[in-house]
């Protein structure tokens, strides 16, 4: 089957998941927002390392020591490239997405956020991008505002100029939300915040695997992201920091690579990426991470976007069918992820019945409470697509449904 350049019979033959059965019959997979498959080439570049290779990077004059830094540090490349970020030494690894943003907030705040500075954040955002402004916004004696959406999922841009002010000192929003689905025009969000000299940290978690994204044009302040959404291993995430911001920010966590000079009169610091990347660096999952970014290379995102979107599409026509579905997130640009409710069935309910008839779905808040608190809800049943899915198992997932509605009503 090859639809749009995509030879789809092919690229499933890469996820060995794919062909996995559950409680006796083939399991499709559509929470591929929570975590994606790897592909073989991922699985095999892990276990190359622990087979071929295994050495501490950047701390020994030996041959497994000296071929993993200059594994660990090709990937480095790899990101740059992906997002089109400036330079190399602004790309940091991280544990994910949550380590990330953590790492902004407390780094940031220390060099840039005083008593009555604010820092903006939207109402759609993930808890991991709400918590830890919130955290040091009450150690700086600071305040977090909220920026809203509309009840389509829309995010009121129209607000943010009055919102502003001379105390603001950052904007932290998502490029795509993980419980709508709406892919926010970070462009033009980026170009209002520096109208008034405030940067922008974007979440790219829901995004960079759907989408291609070049920091230099959205000219975004920080850029983050997880591997395991980007059908790499768990672990593993990056942070892209324009320059100005990282060299001026202290360190985040301290120890190993980090290091400049410690001596008990004082220490010194590395340069970045360095600075930030305390401790043994998880190469291994680094690692994976770049072979995870090659494949998608391979395939293309353009192509990757067009199939998904055309995914997505079609499950929204076949999900309106059934009589009394509710979406959640009905803008002009949504993504992959389609959220929803059917009449009064509660989600877990949904959620349960469809993992008994062979369907990961996703349940519940989706680590977003404000977005459940707009619409008065518990929770949505969430479906996540990926390019290996198919219209075939779109079309069985939307019968499933139909079959748990009429059980539960």
């Amino acid at each position: 089957m090859k639809i749009m350049n995509l030879d789809i019979e092919k690229i499933r033959k890469d996820f060995p998941l794919l062909s996995k059965e559950v409680y006796g019959k083939e399991y499709v997979y559509f929470d591929n927002a929570a975590t994606a498959y790897k592909p073989l080439r991922v699985l095999n570049a892990v276990e190359q390392i622990y087979r071929d290779f295994n050495g501490n990077p950047h701390r020994g004059a030996h041959f497994m020591s000296n071929k993993t830094t200059v594994e660990y540090e090709a990937v480095r490349d790899k990101v740059q490239q992906f997002i089109n970020a400036p330079s190399r030494e602004e790309i940091i690894f991280t544990r994910g997405t949550t380590e990330s943003i953590n790492l902004v907030a407390y780094s940031f705040s220390e060099a840039f956020i005083n008593e009555g500075d604010e820092v903006i954040v939207t109402e759609m955002e993930h808890h991991s991008n709400i918590v830890p402004w919130q955290l040091v916004c009450g150690r700086k004696k600071a305040k977090v505002t909220m920026l809203p959406f509309d009840d389509n999922g829309r995010l009121m841009i129209e607000k943010l100029p009055e919102m502003i002010s001379s105390k603001t000192k950052l904007i932290a929003v998502t490029m795509v939300s993980n419980a709508l689905g709406v892919i926010n025009p970070i462009g033009e969000i980026v170009s209002l915040a520096h109208g008034f000299g405030v940067p922008v940290l974007v979440d790219g978690a829901q995004a960079v695997q759907h989408l291609k994204i070049d920091v230099q044009h959205l000219d975004c302040d920080f850029l983050v992201f997880s591997g395991h959404k980007l059908y790499g291993p768990t672990g593993v995430g990056c942070l892209f920091g324009k320059r100005k911001w990282l060299d001026a920010m202290p360190p985040f966590l301290c120890g190993g690579e980090m290091i400049d000079k410690v001596s008990f009169s004082g220490t010194t610091f590395n340069v970045i990426p360095y600075k930030f990347e305390a401790g043994t660096p998880n190469f291994t999952e680094v690692i994976g991470l770049g072979a995870a970014i090659d494949y998608l290379n391979q395939i293309g995102l353009d192509a990757i976007f067009d199939y998904e979107q055309e995914l997505a599409d079609y499950a929204r026509m076949k999900l309106g069918s059934i009589e009394g579905i509710r979406f959640f997130g009905q803008t002009s640009h949504q993504s992959n992820v389609i959220s929803f409710l059917v009449n009064s069935i509660h989600p877990y309910d949904m959620g349960m019945f469809l993992d008994k008839m062979g369907f990961a779905v996703r349940t519940g808040h989706h680590c977003a409470e404000p977005v459940m608190e707009h619409y008065k809800i518990p929770g949505t049943v969430r479906m996540s697509l990926a390019f290996y899915n198919t219209k075939e198992e779109i079309d069985l997932f939307v019968a499933a449904v139909k079959k748990v509605v009429t059980m539960l009503s």
